[in-house]
């Protein structure tokens, strides 16, 4: 039995199955191949939650707010993609109502250039999530969504507290008394 040498084309023929072979393990076993892409899958990456009713598209909603049993402001932006003006109703718990006018093919950002969207009540303690009831005027159909509560923890969120709230826990801080001995 002898061993031949191999010629120049069965060399580029042996590379090029090496290198398919190669190719083929890579895709089967990657992270891909058993993973689902995280890229793939829509999600609120922010401190709000994300909705969509009717022509209104929520995004970063969340309620800020110094407690459970205490008034909250809604803050994020809501984008109407409909040719009519628009009034978002946001229902929260024990009755709480609060109502977001927005233009045709237009949005309106729940900060500082617009009137506050308070609710009487948020239903939930800060660092909860609270469900409430969305609704465009166009429909008769309410929407459940949940939104985070947020205080004034984060100093971002500060300004957006109620008028004349202030975060559960916290207190004023005294003055420690100073001594003055001499030795």
């Amino acid at each position: 039995m002898g061993f031949t040498a191999m010629n120049r084309g069965q060399r580029g023929k042996l590379a090029m199955a090496t290198a398919a072979l190669g190719i083929a393990l890579l895709s089967v076993t990657g992270c891909g191949y058993i993973n689902p892409q995280s890229t793939g899958a829509e999600y609120a990456a922010s401190d709000g939650t994300q909705a969509n009713v009717g022509p209104l598209q929520l995004r970063n909603m969340m309620i800020i707010s110094a407690g459970e049993d205490k008034p909250g402001r809604v803050i994020g932006a809501v984008y109407n993609t409909s040719g009519e003006d628009v009034t978002l109703t946001i229902l929260g718990t024990a009755g709480s109502q609060t109502q977001v006018p927005v233009k045709p093919n237009s949005y309106t950002m729940l900060n500082d250039s617009t009137d506050e969207a308070i609710l009487s009540t948020t239903g939930g303690a800060p660092g909860s999530l609270v469900e409430v009831s969305i609704s465009e005027d166009g429909t008769n159909q309410d929407t459940k969504f949940k939104v985070p509560v947020l205080d004034g923890t984060i100093a971002d969120y500060q300004q957006y507290l109620p008028a004349g709230s202030e975060p559960t826990g916290t207190a004023t801080p005294t003055p420690s008394p100073t001594s003055t001995t001499d030795h």
